[in-house]
């Protein structure tokens, strides 16, 4: 019913950026947050930023500074740009959105496949 679609990623060399977009399709009543998480190899899966119904954005401390995320309401899409980027940056970035299909429903965490991000020289 709902699908959350990647867009994005890539290899960079350390410093330098990349953007990561996703676009929610389907039948969506309302969205509360959307956003990114991302895992490493061996790591868990960890909250990198999102984006709340009012304007309010959350960042995980390590990417503060570098990364920005921004989002299209008309279009459900979510945007992260990420500057100076390194090494450890490097993981699969996951579309996560906290979201209700039908007005009075309760709300559903939807996931996207997952983007390729390698930061290396």
């Amino acid at each position: 019913q709902v699908q959350l679609v990647e867009s994005g990623g890539g290899l960079v060399r350390p410093g330098g950026s990349l953007r990561v977009s996703c676009e929610a399709s389907g039948t969506i009543f309302s969205i509360r947050a959307m956003g990114f998480y991302r895992q490493a190899p061996g790591k868990e899966r960890e909250l990198v930023a999102e984006w709340i119904t009012g304007g309010r954005t959350d960042y995980s401390e390590s990417v503060k500074g570098r990364f920005t995320i921004s989002r299209d309401n008309a279009k459900n899409t979510v945007t992260l740009e990420m500057n100076n980027l390194e090494p450890e940056d490097t993981a699969v970035y996951y579309c996560n959105a906290d979201l209700k299909i039908r007005r009075g429903e309760d709300p559903v965490i939807v996931w996207g496949r997952g983007t390729q991000v390698t930061v290396s020289s």
